[in-house]
């Protein structure tokens, strides 16, 4: 940690990764403490102590705890040297964060992900083998959602029955269920509501659970009855770029190259300004984290690095359609942990 003398920790998937311990978001400050030189300390109320020492934590840290009478703030100061550079989470509330400033004003802050992104990026196989059953999830739940009628169902029924299959196919519990229909599947982040679909419909399917602390997150782009010449052409570019993208990721690469590629092909067929986001995202104890696969990140792809790749077609007032799975760095490319069929699908 050059340059840094702690990591302050509060609840979230950094102390999850470092301790094990998923504790709640609270007023009361929960923190771990990570000294560039000495055994790391975690800080928590004393309601919460019984539920640190139980989980890894308990075996991993000195747990210390505080009482409400007690200013935390204070006590976690004491735990730290007067004048220090201090790293303190990503997504630390505001209350905390001015509570610690207001106890070490003379201390230096900066993002906890300076130090720990690069680290959280790189998956064991451990970690790869949890993403690769929280993927199985995603895959049969949407297997299943194909068996069913769309037709007539309101988009909300949808993703309810998403939610219900990722539960029966071994998610822990279900993230995010973004069900697109129609003019619908042109918004990326479309909140499924009343609209009721119709045949002809192109639907979009965006969802994801988590299993094992590891979250899923798959896209499939449907057509209730068979679909026009126009959605067969877009759903093969956007299945064309994805695939190009996907033989771009390999050791070595600059992840802006996978977005290069998989943009490259969209921009050739005329389709540039209906891609509208990056073509992908890290993911692992965070449905979003590095790396960012994006115009601008030289970062060398590294073996054990997992991340979405996701491009889209979407046109405004009409339809959208857009493909995504999640693939894993190996020393000589990539592999796909999602193995639903990515070519176009007709549904009842």
């Amino acid at each position: 940690m050059a340059g840094i003398d702690a990591l302050v920790v509060s609840p979230s998937p950094d102390l999850v990764y470092l301790v094990g311990y998923s504790a709640p978001q609270l007023e009361r400050l929960t923190t771990l403490v990570v000294y560039a030189e000495g055994d790391p300390v975690l800080l928590v109320p004393t309601l919460e102590r019984a539920r640190a020492a139980g989980s890894p934590a308990g075996e991993l840290v000195e747990i210390e705890a505080w009482r409400d009478e007690e200013d935390a703030f204070q006590r976690l100061r004491a735990l730290l040297p007067r004048a220090v550079a201090l790293a303190v989470s990503d997504r630390m509330w505001a209350l905390h964060v001015l509570g610690i400033q207001a106890a070490l004003p003379e201390a230096k802050m900066l993002a906890a992900s300076t130090v720990l992104s690069k680290l959280r990026a790189s998956k064991d196989q451990g970690e790869i083998d949890e993403l690769r059953r929280a993927a199985r999830s995603a895959d049969q739940a949407f297997d299943r959602i194909t068996e069913e009628a769309m037709a007539g169902r309101r988009e909300a029924d949808v993703a309810r029955s998403l939610r219900e299959h990722l539960a029966d196919t071994g998610s822990d519990e279900a993230l995010f269920w973004i069900v697109g229909s129609g003019p619908n599947g042109a918004s990326p982040h479309h909140e499924p509501g009343r609209r009721v679909i119709v045949d002809g419909d192109v639907v979009v399917l965006d969802f994801g659970g988590r299993a094992g602390g590891y979250c899923s997150d798959i896209i499939r782009t449907v057509s209730v009855g068979e679909p026009s010449s126009e959605v067969r052409e877009v759903h093969q570019i956007v299945r064309t770029a994805q695939e190009a993208a996907f033989q771009a990721a390999r050791p070595g690469a600059p992840a802006e190259q996978v977005d290069r590629v998989a943009r490259g092909v969209i921009e050739k067929a005329g389709y540039g300004d209906a891609f509208i986001h990056r073509t992908g995202h890290g993911i692992g104890l965070e449905e979003h984290e590095p790396p960012y696969i994006v115009r601008g990140n030289a970062a060398p792809l590294e073996p054990g690095m997992t991340f979405s790749i996701e491009p889209g077609i979407y046109l405004a007032g009409r339809f959208g359609v857009r493909i995504e799975d999640i693939v894993a760095v190996t020393e000589d490319g990539a592999v796909r942990l999602n193995k639903a069929p990515r070519d176009l699908l007709v549904v009842d």
